[in-house]
Protein backbone atom coordinates (compact mmCIF):
# COMPACT_ATOMS: atom_id res chain seq x y z
CA UNK A 1 0.00 0.00 0.00
CA UNK A 2 2.77 2.00 0.52
CA UNK A 3 4.70 0.97 -2.15
CA UNK A 4 1.37 2.20 -4.20
CA UNK A 5 2.09 5.88 -2.61
CA UNK A 6 5.09 6.19 -3.49
CA UNK A 7 4.78 5.36 -7.47
CA UNK A 8 1.99 7.81 -7.37
CA UNK A 9 4.54 10.29 -5.75
CA UNK A 10 6.92 9.16 -8.69
CA UNK A 11 4.57 9.56 -11.58
CA UNK A 12 3.49 12.75 -10.44
CA UNK A 13 7.07 14.29 -10.28
CA UNK A 14 7.77 13.11 -13.51
CA UNK A 15 4.78 14.77 -15.29
CA UNK A 16 4.58 17.70 -13.55
CA UNK A 17 8.15 19.03 -12.83
CA UNK A 18 10.14 21.70 -15.10
CA UNK A 19 13.67 21.43 -14.51
CA UNK A 20 14.40 23.63 -11.16
CA UNK A 21 17.56 24.12 -9.16
CA UNK A 22 17.75 20.91 -6.51
CA UNK A 23 16.36 22.51 -3.43
CA UNK A 24 18.03 21.44 0.02
CA UNK A 25 16.49 18.46 1.46
CA UNK A 26 16.23 16.99 5.05
CA UNK A 27 18.43 13.79 5.36
CA UNK A 28 15.43 11.62 6.78
CA UNK A 29 13.06 12.94 3.82
CA UNK A 30 10.81 10.44 2.18
CA UNK A 31 8.45 8.03 3.08
CA UNK A 32 4.81 7.71 3.35
CA UNK A 33 2.31 8.43 6.17
CA UNK A 34 -0.59 6.52 6.80
CA UNK A 35 -3.96 6.63 9.16
CA UNK A 36 -7.51 6.02 9.36
CA UNK A 37 -10.42 8.54 9.65
CA UNK A 38 -13.92 7.48 10.46
CA UNK A 39 -15.59 9.33 7.53
CA UNK A 40 -15.39 10.49 4.26
CA UNK A 41 -14.81 14.52 3.82
CA UNK A 42 -18.19 15.46 3.36
CA UNK A 43 -17.21 18.74 0.97
CA UNK A 44 -14.07 19.64 -1.27
CA UNK A 45 -14.98 23.55 -1.53
CA UNK A 46 -12.93 24.46 1.55
CA UNK A 47 -15.61 27.52 2.24
CA UNK A 48 -18.35 24.99 2.82
CA UNK A 49 -16.30 22.98 5.22
CA UNK A 50 -18.03 22.25 9.43
CA UNK A 51 -16.55 18.94 9.82
CA UNK A 52 -13.31 17.56 11.12
CA UNK A 53 -13.06 14.83 8.57
CA UNK A 54 -13.04 17.69 5.66
CA UNK A 55 -10.59 19.87 8.01
CA UNK A 56 -8.40 17.08 8.79
CA UNK A 57 -7.77 16.40 4.88
CA UNK A 58 -8.40 20.07 3.57
CA UNK A 59 -5.85 21.44 5.78
CA UNK A 60 -2.89 19.43 4.07
CA UNK A 61 -3.54 20.95 0.40
CA UNK A 62 -4.78 23.86 1.13
CA UNK A 63 -4.09 27.14 3.32
CA UNK A 64 -5.34 30.02 5.18
CA UNK A 65 -3.72 33.76 5.12
CA UNK A 66 -2.72 32.69 8.75
CA UNK A 67 -2.12 29.31 10.46
CA UNK A 68 -2.29 27.75 14.14
CA UNK A 69 1.46 26.63 15.41
CA UNK A 70 0.84 22.97 16.79
CA UNK A 71 2.89 23.35 19.43
CA UNK A 72 1.57 26.14 21.20
CA UNK A 73 -1.79 26.87 19.30
CA UNK A 74 -1.04 30.40 19.04
CA UNK A 75 -1.13 32.34 15.34
CA UNK A 76 1.28 32.42 12.92
CA UNK A 77 1.84 33.53 9.48
CA UNK A 78 1.14 32.03 6.86
CA UNK A 79 -0.37 33.10 3.01
CA UNK A 80 0.38 36.60 4.29
CA UNK A 81 3.32 37.07 5.10
CA UNK A 82 2.73 39.69 7.98
CA UNK A 83 -0.54 41.79 9.13
CA UNK A 84 -1.28 44.94 11.38
CA UNK A 85 -4.36 45.91 13.16
CA UNK A 86 -5.69 49.63 13.21
CA UNK A 87 -5.50 51.30 16.74
CA UNK A 88 -9.19 51.27 16.90
CA UNK A 89 -9.17 47.48 15.75
CA UNK A 90 -11.77 47.89 12.86
CA UNK A 91 -8.91 47.41 9.95
CA UNK A 92 -6.43 44.18 9.27
CA UNK A 93 -3.89 44.63 7.01
CA UNK A 94 -2.19 41.85 5.36
CA UNK A 95 1.21 41.24 3.51
CA UNK A 96 0.38 38.88 0.85
CA UNK A 97 3.70 36.42 0.31
CA UNK A 98 4.64 36.55 -3.71
CA UNK A 99 6.49 33.23 -3.72
CA UNK A 100 3.61 31.19 -3.62
CA UNK A 101 2.51 28.71 -6.42
CA UNK A 102 -1.10 26.59 -6.92
CA UNK A 103 -0.31 22.86 -7.25
CA UNK A 104 -0.12 22.32 -11.07
CA UNK A 105 -3.08 21.84 -13.19
CA UNK A 106 -4.28 21.99 -17.03
CA UNK A 107 -6.20 24.98 -16.39
CA UNK A 108 -2.51 26.95 -15.93
CA UNK A 109 -0.66 28.36 -18.65
CA UNK A 110 2.72 28.43 -17.06
CA UNK A 111 4.22 28.65 -13.77
CA UNK A 112 3.93 31.78 -13.77
CA UNK A 113 -0.28 31.42 -14.16
CA UNK A 114 0.14 29.39 -11.10
CA UNK A 115 1.40 32.56 -8.62
CA UNK A 116 -0.58 32.73 -5.75
CA UNK A 117 -1.53 36.72 -5.74
CA UNK A 118 -3.63 39.24 -3.56
CA UNK A 119 -5.98 39.00 -6.61
CA UNK A 120 -6.62 35.35 -5.39
CA UNK A 121 -7.12 36.28 -2.02
CA UNK A 122 -9.82 38.79 -2.91
CA UNK A 123 -11.88 36.86 -4.90
CA UNK A 124 -11.36 33.77 -2.46
CA UNK A 125 -13.04 36.28 0.24
CA UNK A 126 -16.04 37.09 -2.52
CA UNK A 127 -16.62 33.82 -3.49
CA UNK A 128 -17.27 33.48 0.28
CA UNK A 129 -19.69 36.01 0.81
CA UNK A 130 -21.84 34.97 -2.24
CA UNK A 131 -24.53 31.91 -2.36
CA UNK A 132 -23.95 28.71 -3.24
CA UNK A 133 -25.21 26.36 -5.84
CA UNK A 134 -28.20 26.13 -3.88
CA UNK A 135 -28.56 29.46 -2.82
CA UNK A 136 -27.56 29.39 1.02
CA UNK A 137 -24.77 31.26 2.38
CA UNK A 138 -21.45 29.37 2.75
CA UNK A 139 -20.15 28.20 5.82
CA UNK A 140 -17.63 30.80 5.67
CA UNK A 141 -20.19 33.75 5.63
CA UNK A 142 -21.65 32.57 8.34
CA UNK A 143 -19.55 31.85 10.79
CA UNK A 144 -16.71 34.82 9.81
CA UNK A 145 -18.06 37.25 7.16
CA UNK A 146 -21.36 37.87 8.19
CA UNK A 147 -22.47 41.20 9.99
CA UNK A 148 -18.70 40.89 10.79
CA UNK A 149 -17.07 42.18 7.30
CA UNK A 150 -18.11 46.02 6.37
CA UNK A 151 -20.43 45.44 3.23
CA UNK A 152 -20.09 41.86 3.11
CA UNK A 153 -24.14 41.12 4.13
CA UNK A 154 -25.05 43.76 1.38
CA UNK A 155 -22.45 42.05 -0.97
CA UNK A 156 -24.57 38.71 0.04
CA UNK A 157 -28.06 40.01 -0.38
CA UNK A 158 -26.81 41.86 -4.16
CA UNK A 159 -27.39 45.45 -3.22
CA UNK A 160 -23.72 45.98 -3.61
CA UNK A 161 -21.63 45.10 -6.63
CA UNK A 162 -18.50 44.90 -4.03
CA UNK A 163 -17.86 44.59 -0.38
CA UNK A 164 -17.16 48.20 1.00
CA UNK A 165 -14.86 46.65 4.04
CA UNK A 166 -12.43 44.59 1.50
CA UNK A 167 -10.04 46.78 -0.52
CA UNK A 168 -6.34 46.08 -2.39
CA UNK A 169 -3.04 48.32 -2.60
CA UNK A 170 -0.13 46.79 -4.10
CA UNK A 171 0.41 43.32 -2.08
CA UNK A 172 -1.63 43.99 1.03
CA UNK A 173 -5.11 43.89 1.25
CA UNK A 174 -7.36 45.27 4.14
CA UNK A 175 -10.40 44.41 5.89
CA UNK A 176 -12.10 46.42 7.60
CA UNK A 177 -15.01 45.23 10.06
CA UNK A 178 -17.76 46.62 11.77
CA UNK A 179 -16.90 46.32 15.11
CA UNK A 180 -13.54 45.25 16.66
CA UNK A 181 -13.41 41.17 17.52
CA UNK A 182 -10.26 40.11 19.36
CA UNK A 183 -10.65 36.69 17.64
CA UNK A 184 -11.26 37.85 13.92
CA UNK A 185 -7.69 36.52 13.04
CA UNK A 186 -7.76 33.24 14.70
CA UNK A 187 -11.02 32.90 12.86
CA UNK A 188 -9.27 33.18 9.40
CA UNK A 189 -6.87 30.19 10.63
CA UNK A 190 -9.94 28.09 9.73
CA UNK A 191 -10.18 26.29 6.83
CA UNK A 192 -13.56 27.64 5.55
CA UNK A 193 -10.89 30.82 4.74
CA UNK A 194 -8.71 28.94 2.72
CA UNK A 195 -7.78 30.67 -0.23
CA UNK A 196 -8.55 29.24 -3.54
CA UNK A 197 -7.49 30.27 -7.09
CA UNK A 198 -10.01 32.50 -9.04
CA UNK A 199 -8.73 30.63 -12.38
CA UNK A 200 -9.42 27.21 -10.91
CA UNK A 201 -12.66 28.17 -9.55
CA UNK A 202 -14.11 29.83 -12.82
CA UNK A 203 -12.69 26.56 -14.70
CA UNK A 204 -15.23 24.69 -12.62
CA UNK A 205 -12.49 22.66 -11.28
CA UNK A 206 -12.43 23.51 -7.37
CA UNK A 207 -13.14 20.15 -6.69
CA UNK A 208 -10.01 19.10 -7.85
CA UNK A 209 -8.77 20.51 -4.36
CA UNK A 210 -5.75 22.53 -6.38
CA UNK A 211 -4.58 24.39 -3.22
CA UNK A 212 -0.97 25.47 -2.33
CA UNK A 213 -0.74 23.99 0.67
CA UNK A 214 2.35 21.23 1.84
CA UNK A 215 0.46 18.44 -0.15
CA UNK A 216 -1.48 17.53 -3.56
CA UNK A 217 -4.21 15.87 -3.64
CA UNK A 218 -4.69 13.06 -6.37
CA UNK A 219 -7.93 11.47 -7.69
CA UNK A 220 -8.06 8.16 -5.77
CA UNK A 221 -8.18 5.08 -7.69
CA UNK A 222 -9.94 2.56 -4.82
CA UNK A 223 -12.75 3.46 -2.90
CA UNK A 224 -12.41 4.82 0.95
CA UNK A 225 -8.58 5.36 0.10
CA UNK A 226 -7.29 9.36 0.37
CA UNK A 227 -3.79 9.80 -1.27
CA UNK A 228 -1.77 13.38 -1.14
CA UNK A 229 1.84 13.15 -2.50
CA UNK A 230 4.45 16.10 -1.65
CA UNK A 231 4.34 19.04 -3.28
CA UNK A 232 7.74 20.07 -4.55
CA UNK A 233 7.25 23.61 -5.12
CA UNK A 234 6.11 24.22 -1.52
CA UNK A 235 7.39 27.77 -0.41
CA UNK A 236 8.51 26.99 3.27
CA UNK A 237 11.61 25.13 4.77
CA UNK A 238 12.82 24.09 8.30
CA UNK A 239 14.78 26.21 10.48
CA UNK A 240 18.05 24.68 8.77
CA UNK A 241 16.68 25.74 5.25
CA UNK A 242 15.25 22.32 4.16
CA UNK A 243 12.48 21.62 1.81
CA UNK A 244 9.39 21.00 3.70
CA UNK A 245 7.31 18.84 3.50
CA UNK A 246 9.73 15.97 4.44
CA UNK A 247 6.91 12.81 3.97
CA UNK A 248 7.01 11.87 -0.05
CA UNK A 249 2.89 10.87 0.94
CA UNK A 250 -0.23 10.73 3.12
CA UNK A 251 -2.68 8.08 2.81
CA UNK A 252 -6.32 8.26 4.75
CA UNK A 253 -7.69 5.08 4.98
CA UNK A 254 -11.51 6.15 5.70
CA UNK A 255 -12.98 3.04 7.93
CA UNK A 256 -15.80 4.10 10.34
CA UNK A 257 -15.45 0.88 12.55
CA UNK A 258 -12.62 1.18 15.49
CA UNK A 259 -11.93 -3.08 15.50
CA UNK A 260 -11.38 -2.31 11.58
CA UNK A 261 -9.15 0.86 12.64
CA UNK A 262 -7.20 -1.19 15.09
CA UNK A 263 -6.69 -4.31 13.17
CA UNK A 264 -5.16 -2.10 10.04
CA UNK A 265 -2.75 -0.21 12.97
CA UNK A 266 -1.83 -4.41 14.89
CA UNK A 267 -0.89 -4.99 10.80
CA UNK A 268 1.33 -1.71 10.43
CA UNK A 269 -0.60 -0.86 8.11
CA UNK A 270 -1.30 2.30 9.52
CA UNK A 271 0.98 4.74 12.02
CA UNK A 272 -1.24 6.05 14.09
CA UNK A 273 -4.58 5.47 16.02
CA UNK A 274 -6.97 7.90 17.61
CA UNK A 275 -9.35 6.29 19.92
CA UNK A 276 -9.34 2.55 20.66
CA UNK A 277 -12.06 0.71 20.34
CA UNK A 278 -13.82 0.23 23.77
CA UNK A 279 -13.63 -3.58 24.32
CA UNK A 280 -10.09 -3.87 23.19
CA UNK A 281 -8.95 -0.73 26.08
CA UNK A 282 -7.74 -2.94 28.03
CA UNK A 283 -6.36 -5.46 26.32
CA UNK A 284 -3.94 -2.93 24.10
CA UNK A 285 -2.42 -1.22 27.25
CA UNK A 286 -2.28 -3.68 29.49
CA UNK A 287 -0.97 -6.47 27.18
CA UNK A 288 1.16 -4.32 24.89
CA UNK A 289 3.23 -3.17 27.72
CA UNK A 290 6.38 -4.90 26.33
CA UNK A 291 5.87 -2.84 23.20
CA UNK A 292 5.88 0.49 25.02
CA UNK A 293 8.44 -0.75 27.84
CA UNK A 294 11.04 -2.22 25.14
CA UNK A 295 14.63 -0.13 24.40
CA UNK A 296 13.65 1.82 22.37
CA UNK A 297 9.92 1.07 22.51
CA UNK A 298 8.20 -0.28 19.86
CA UNK A 299 4.80 2.11 20.27
CA UNK A 300 4.20 5.26 21.93
CA UNK A 301 1.25 5.77 24.01
CA UNK A 302 -1.01 9.45 25.05
CA UNK A 303 -4.00 10.60 26.50
CA UNK A 304 -4.82 13.36 25.31
CA UNK A 305 -7.66 16.24 26.87
CA UNK A 306 -8.81 17.45 23.93
CA UNK A 307 -10.89 20.88 23.11
CA UNK A 308 -13.72 18.55 22.03
CA UNK A 309 -17.36 18.46 23.59
CA UNK A 310 -19.61 15.53 22.56
CA UNK A 311 -23.77 16.29 22.81
CA UNK A 312 -27.06 15.83 21.38
CA UNK A 313 -28.84 18.49 20.70
CA UNK A 314 -32.63 19.24 20.43
CA UNK A 315 -34.46 20.68 17.51
CA UNK A 316 -36.25 23.32 19.07
CA UNK A 317 -38.67 23.71 16.16
CA UNK A 318 -40.23 21.11 17.62
CA UNK A 319 -43.10 22.23 19.91
CA UNK A 320 -42.34 19.54 22.56
CA UNK A 321 -38.54 20.44 23.05
CA UNK A 322 -39.85 24.82 23.33
CA UNK A 323 -40.76 23.95 27.24
CA UNK A 324 -37.75 24.09 28.65
CA UNK A 325 -38.38 21.47 31.82
CA UNK A 326 -38.83 18.87 29.08
CA UNK A 327 -34.89 20.01 28.25
CA UNK A 328 -34.09 19.77 31.35
CA UNK A 329 -35.99 16.46 32.07
CA UNK A 330 -33.95 14.53 29.40
CA UNK A 331 -30.45 15.95 30.49
CA UNK A 332 -31.67 14.86 34.41
CA UNK A 333 -32.57 11.79 33.03
CA UNK A 334 -28.74 10.75 32.03
CA UNK A 335 -26.62 8.96 34.00
CA UNK A 336 -23.05 10.46 32.26
CA UNK A 337 -20.61 8.26 34.56
CA UNK A 338 -22.37 5.04 33.29
CA UNK A 339 -22.02 6.27 29.68
CA UNK A 340 -18.28 7.32 30.01
CA UNK A 341 -16.97 3.87 32.45
CA UNK A 342 -19.17 1.27 31.09
CA UNK A 343 -19.29 2.31 27.24
CA UNK A 344 -15.99 4.67 26.37
CA UNK A 345 -14.16 3.03 29.50
CA UNK A 346 -12.40 6.24 30.39
CA UNK A 347 -11.59 7.78 26.74
CA UNK A 348 -13.21 11.00 28.46
CA UNK A 349 -12.46 13.46 31.32
CA UNK A 350 -13.66 15.02 33.93
CA UNK A 351 -16.74 13.37 36.38
CA UNK A 352 -19.60 15.43 35.99
CA UNK A 353 -20.88 17.75 33.54
CA UNK A 354 -20.27 21.40 32.90
CA UNK A 355 -21.45 23.37 29.59
CA UNK A 356 -20.64 22.80 26.19
CA UNK A 357 -16.90 24.44 26.52
CA UNK A 358 -14.33 22.02 27.62
CA UNK A 359 -12.91 22.38 30.98
CA UNK A 360 -9.38 22.61 30.42
CA UNK A 361 -8.73 25.83 32.15
CA UNK A 362 -4.45 25.73 31.55
CA UNK A 363 -6.07 26.54 28.16
CA UNK A 364 -8.48 29.26 28.67
CA UNK A 365 -7.22 30.38 31.85
CA UNK A 366 -9.20 32.17 34.10
CA UNK A 367 -12.69 31.46 32.57
CA UNK A 368 -15.18 30.71 35.77
CA UNK A 369 -15.49 26.56 35.26
CA UNK A 370 -16.35 26.10 38.48
CA UNK A 371 -19.89 28.63 38.20
CA UNK A 372 -20.96 26.46 35.02
CA UNK A 373 -20.57 22.93 36.50
CA UNK A 374 -23.07 24.54 39.75
CA UNK A 375 -25.36 25.02 36.70
CA UNK A 376 -24.59 21.56 35.11
CA UNK A 377 -27.29 18.50 35.01
CA UNK A 378 -25.88 15.52 37.00
CA UNK A 379 -28.07 12.58 37.38
CA UNK A 380 -31.16 13.27 39.26
CA UNK A 381 -34.19 10.64 37.89
CA UNK A 382 -36.76 12.40 40.34
CA UNK A 383 -35.96 15.89 39.50
CA UNK A 384 -36.56 14.46 35.98
CA UNK A 385 -39.54 12.62 36.30
CA UNK A 386 -40.83 16.04 38.27
CA UNK A 387 -40.35 18.43 35.42
CA UNK A 388 -41.52 16.15 32.54
CA UNK A 389 -44.82 15.51 34.95
CA UNK A 390 -45.05 19.46 35.25
CA UNK A 391 -44.83 20.02 31.32
CA UNK A 392 -47.64 17.83 31.28
CA UNK A 393 -46.27 14.33 30.35
CA UNK A 394 -46.53 12.65 33.53
CA UNK A 395 -44.58 9.01 32.59
CA UNK A 396 -43.74 10.09 29.20
CA UNK A 397 -47.98 9.98 28.83
CA UNK A 398 -49.27 11.75 25.45
CA UNK A 399 -45.31 12.95 24.64
CA UNK A 400 -44.76 10.55 21.58
CA UNK A 401 -41.61 8.79 20.45
CA UNK A 402 -38.33 10.36 19.81
CA UNK A 403 -36.21 9.89 17.04
CA UNK A 404 -32.58 10.28 17.59
CA UNK A 405 -30.15 10.94 14.80
CA UNK A 406 -26.60 9.30 14.82
CA UNK A 407 -24.04 8.21 12.43
CA UNK A 408 -23.14 5.03 12.55
CA UNK A 409 -19.78 4.03 14.28
CA UNK A 410 -19.07 1.89 17.49
CA UNK A 411 -19.48 4.57 19.71
CA UNK A 412 -22.24 6.28 18.64
CA UNK A 413 -24.43 3.50 18.03
CA UNK A 414 -23.21 1.96 21.75
CA UNK A 415 -24.11 5.18 23.46
CA UNK A 416 -27.08 6.13 21.96
CA UNK A 417 -28.07 2.90 22.93
CA UNK A 418 -27.42 3.63 25.86
CA UNK A 419 -29.02 6.75 26.31
CA UNK A 420 -32.24 5.61 24.61
CA UNK A 421 -32.31 2.83 27.72
CA UNK A 422 -31.53 5.12 30.11
CA UNK A 423 -34.24 7.54 28.77
CA UNK A 424 -36.85 4.59 28.49
CA UNK A 425 -36.34 3.64 32.57
CA UNK A 426 -36.46 7.62 34.10
CA UNK A 427 -39.19 8.84 31.47
CA UNK A 428 -41.18 6.17 30.12
CA UNK A 429 -40.59 7.66 26.56
CA UNK A 430 -39.17 5.18 23.58
CA UNK A 431 -36.41 6.63 21.73
CA UNK A 432 -35.88 5.21 18.08
CA UNK A 433 -32.35 5.18 17.30
CA UNK A 434 -31.63 6.82 13.25
CA UNK A 435 -28.17 5.50 11.98
CA UNK A 436 -27.04 6.41 9.11
CA UNK A 437 -23.79 7.92 7.37
CA UNK A 438 -22.10 11.11 8.79
CA UNK A 439 -22.46 13.26 5.46
CA UNK A 440 -26.55 12.40 5.64
CA UNK A 441 -27.03 12.89 9.39
CA UNK A 442 -25.42 15.99 8.63
CA UNK A 443 -27.54 17.19 5.81
CA UNK A 444 -30.75 16.43 7.93
CA UNK A 445 -29.53 18.25 11.00
CA UNK A 446 -29.45 21.31 8.69
CA UNK A 447 -32.79 21.15 8.11
CA UNK A 448 -34.25 19.83 11.43
CA UNK A 449 -35.27 16.35 9.77
CA UNK A 450 -35.46 14.57 13.29
CA UNK A 451 -36.23 15.57 17.10
CA UNK A 452 -32.72 14.72 18.84
CA UNK A 453 -29.17 14.88 16.82
CA UNK A 454 -25.53 13.28 17.97
CA UNK A 455 -22.93 15.48 17.63
CA UNK A 456 -19.49 16.58 18.68
CA UNK A 457 -17.40 20.11 18.17
CA UNK A 458 -13.45 20.22 17.91
CA UNK A 459 -12.22 23.86 18.80
CA UNK A 460 -11.55 26.25 15.42
CA UNK A 461 -9.54 28.42 18.08
CA UNK A 462 -8.65 28.88 21.38
CA UNK A 463 -11.89 30.79 22.75
CA UNK A 464 -15.15 29.75 24.69
CA UNK A 465 -16.57 31.52 21.68
CA UNK A 466 -15.88 28.79 19.06
CA UNK A 467 -18.39 26.76 20.94
CA UNK A 468 -20.54 28.76 21.91
CA UNK A 469 -21.51 30.18 18.66
CA UNK A 470 -22.91 26.67 17.72
CA UNK A 471 -26.12 28.15 19.86
CA UNK A 472 -25.91 31.92 18.15
CA UNK A 473 -29.58 33.02 17.15
CA UNK A 474 -28.19 34.87 14.30
CA UNK A 475 -26.97 32.05 12.17
CA UNK A 476 -30.13 30.67 12.39
CA UNK A 477 -31.99 31.38 8.76
CA UNK A 478 -35.31 33.12 8.07
CA UNK A 479 -37.14 29.67 6.69
CA UNK A 480 -37.20 26.05 7.57
CA UNK A 481 -36.21 25.87 3.53
CA UNK A 482 -32.87 27.11 4.48
CA UNK A 483 -29.96 24.82 5.97
CA UNK A 484 -28.94 25.96 9.39
CA UNK A 485 -25.07 24.67 8.92
CA UNK A 486 -23.45 26.18 12.19
CA UNK A 487 -26.32 26.56 14.60
CA UNK A 488 -28.35 23.03 13.61
CA UNK A 489 -30.77 23.32 17.07
CA UNK A 490 -32.03 26.44 15.91
CA UNK A 491 -31.86 27.86 19.04
CA UNK A 492 -32.58 31.70 19.34
CA UNK A 493 -32.11 33.60 22.75
CA UNK A 494 -31.49 37.32 22.77
CA UNK A 495 -30.21 37.39 25.96
CA UNK A 496 -27.59 34.84 25.09
CA UNK A 497 -26.76 36.43 21.66
CA UNK A 498 -26.02 40.11 23.04
CA UNK A 499 -23.53 38.61 25.66
CA UNK A 500 -21.95 36.57 22.94
CA UNK A 501 -21.49 39.89 20.61
CA UNK A 502 -20.33 42.06 23.46
CA UNK A 503 -17.99 39.63 24.18
CA UNK A 504 -16.21 40.02 21.20
CA UNK A 505 -16.09 43.60 21.07
CA UNK A 506 -14.63 43.02 24.63
CA UNK A 507 -11.54 45.03 25.38
CA UNK A 508 -9.47 42.41 27.45
CA UNK A 509 -9.64 39.12 27.94
CA UNK A 510 -11.00 39.24 31.28
CA UNK A 511 -13.73 40.67 30.25
CA UNK A 512 -14.48 38.75 27.56
CA UNK A 513 -14.36 35.69 29.63
CA UNK A 514 -16.54 36.91 32.06
CA UNK A 515 -19.36 37.52 29.43
CA UNK A 516 -18.88 34.68 27.72
CA UNK A 517 -19.05 33.00 30.89
CA UNK A 518 -22.03 34.42 31.46
CA UNK A 519 -23.50 33.16 28.09
CA UNK A 520 -22.56 29.87 29.00
CA UNK A 521 -24.51 29.97 31.82
CA UNK A 522 -27.46 31.74 30.09
CA UNK A 523 -27.32 28.63 27.63
CA UNK A 524 -27.30 26.02 30.41
CA UNK A 525 -30.33 27.32 32.21
CA UNK A 526 -32.63 26.23 29.72
CA UNK A 527 -30.20 24.23 27.62
CA UNK A 528 -30.70 23.58 23.51
CA UNK A 529 -28.33 20.17 24.31
CA UNK A 530 -27.50 17.40 26.24
CA UNK A 531 -23.51 17.91 26.96
CA UNK A 532 -22.29 14.09 27.31
CA UNK A 533 -18.54 14.22 27.90
CA UNK A 534 -14.95 15.92 26.74
CA UNK A 535 -13.11 13.77 24.45
CA UNK A 536 -9.75 12.70 25.77
CA UNK A 537 -8.38 10.35 23.30
CA UNK A 538 -5.79 7.33 23.96
CA UNK A 539 -3.54 7.46 20.64
CA UNK A 540 -1.08 4.89 19.68
CA UNK A 541 1.26 5.57 17.09
CA UNK A 542 4.23 3.56 16.17
CA UNK A 543 7.78 5.15 17.61
CA UNK A 544 9.54 5.20 14.43
CA UNK A 545 7.33 8.71 13.17
CA UNK A 546 8.64 11.49 14.32
CA UNK A 547 7.47 15.20 14.89
CA UNK A 548 3.84 14.45 15.22
CA UNK A 549 2.68 17.13 17.17
CA UNK A 550 -0.26 16.29 19.68
CA UNK A 551 -2.31 19.17 21.06
CA UNK A 552 -5.43 20.18 22.73
CA UNK A 553 -7.19 21.13 18.84
CA UNK A 554 -6.23 17.31 17.40
CA UNK A 555 -4.19 19.94 14.81
CA UNK A 556 -2.99 17.48 11.85
CA UNK A 557 0.09 18.89 11.06
CA UNK A 558 2.06 16.57 8.80
CA UNK A 559 5.12 19.41 6.85
CA UNK A 560 7.49 18.64 9.05
CA UNK A 561 6.75 14.75 10.36
CA UNK A 562 9.33 12.17 8.91
CA UNK A 563 9.43 8.25 9.19
CA UNK A 564 12.75 7.02 10.80
CA UNK A 565 13.73 3.79 12.63
CA UNK A 566 14.57 3.91 16.32
CA UNK A 567 17.26 2.43 16.89
CA UNK A 568 19.09 1.28 20.58
CA UNK A 569 21.79 4.20 20.20
CA UNK A 570 19.22 7.22 19.16
CA UNK A 571 17.01 5.93 21.93
CA UNK A 572 19.37 6.78 24.38
CA UNK A 573 20.10 10.28 22.69
CA UNK A 574 16.71 11.35 23.20
CA UNK A 575 16.96 10.14 27.28
CA UNK A 576 20.33 11.83 27.85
Amino acid sequence: MKFFCLFLLSAFLLFSCDSKPERKQFEHAGGCFTMAIDNEPSTHIAREVTDLYSHTVLTQILECLVSINPEDLSIQPQLAKSWKVSPDGLSYTFVIRDDVLFHPNAAFTSEEDRKMTVNDVKFSIEKSCQPNGEGAPTAAFVSIFSNQLKGATEYYEKKATSISGLSVKGNEITLTLLSPDAAFVNKLAQINAAIVSEKIVKANLEGDLIGTGPFIYNKPDKPSTIVLVKNPDYYMTDEKGNALPYLDSVQFIVESRKLEQLDLFEKGKTDVINTLPTSRITEMLEGRMKDFNSVPPRMVLYNNALLSTHFYFFNMTDPRFQDPRVRQAFNYAIDRNRITQDVLRGQAYENGIYGIVPPISSTFKGYDFGAVKNMGFDYNPEKAQKLLAEAGFPGGKGFGSVNLRVNIGDVHSAVAEEISEQIFQTLGINVNIDGSTFEQKDIDADYARGDLFRSAWFADYCSPETFLTNFYGKYVPQTMDEPSQINQSRYKNPVFDDLIERARVAGSQTERYRLYNQAELELMKNPPLIVLWYASDIQLKYSNVRNLKNNPMALLDLKEVYVKVNTFALYLKTIQ
